[in-house]
């Protein structure tokens, strides 16, 4: 499992770095916001660690930037600031957890464990790639990429459907300008990308075949 760590305190992040490698996870320590960015735009990750008071842009500012570029990735923040408000506030930007400072790291490796393990639980498997229904993210045999919203929530309306046909009305719940052109073409990229046998069936929507 791949971790991103963001942490400015040397010693602290030289130690975290240390036990999360000697419990088996690859990590990546970055000591500023904006290398997160340079980060996880070259690699994917399965989880973010995330200080908030850093350099450069701050932990709340890089999550938020993360989320609304669709990146769905867990991340728990470590921070020194035990206020409710920057508890909320971490929340509000989308993190799965918060652990203040100072804690035992046995307790960090827990609740790491536990996040990814749930991630886990969201993925869906079809022929030899798997989709992570949280994140969006496919892996392939041959490559790992990222789904936009809109196209994470098609897919995962024909995987649940398998062998049923799903009725244009029902996917355009899920698009931001729903129209059956649009559809077309959203479902023929689909197709193209992960090479899915999906039917289009004349006046009544679309269908996967079972694997």
């Amino acid at each position: 499992m791949k971790v991103l760590l963001l942490e400015d305190d040397r010693i602290l992040g030289e130690s975290l770095q240390e036990y999360l490698e000697l419990e088996d996870f690859e990590v990546d320590w970055v000591h500023d916001g904006e290398a997160v960015f340079e980060q996880t735009f070259a690699h994917r990750y399965d989880l973010y660690v995330l200080d908030i008071n850093v350099p450069e842009i701050n932990g709340l500012e890089v999550l938020r930037q993360l989320r609304e570029a669709e990146d769905m990735t867990p991340a728990i923040y470590v921070s020194a600031l035990n206020d409710i408000e920057s508890i909320t506030a971490g929340f509000e930007v989308g993190a799965v957890d918060y652990l203040k400072k100072p804690f035992d790291p046995e307790e960090l490796i827990v609740r790491i464990r536990h996040h990814l393990q749930q991630s886990r639980e969201g993925e869906i498997t079809y022929g030899s790639w798997t989709l992570d229904a949280d994140t969006g993210i496919v892996t392939t045999p041959e490559e790992t990429f990222h789904l936009g919203e809109v196209q994470k929530n098609l897919l995962l309306l024909l995987l649940r459907h398998q062998g049923e046909v799903v009725r244009p009305e029902m996917m355009f719940e899920h698009m931001r300008e729903p129209s059956y052109n649009s559809l077309r073409v959203a479902i023929s990229k689909l197709k193209k990308r992960l090479d899915i046998p999906v039917q289009n069936i004349r006046g009544e929507g679309y269908m996967l075949e079972r694997v």
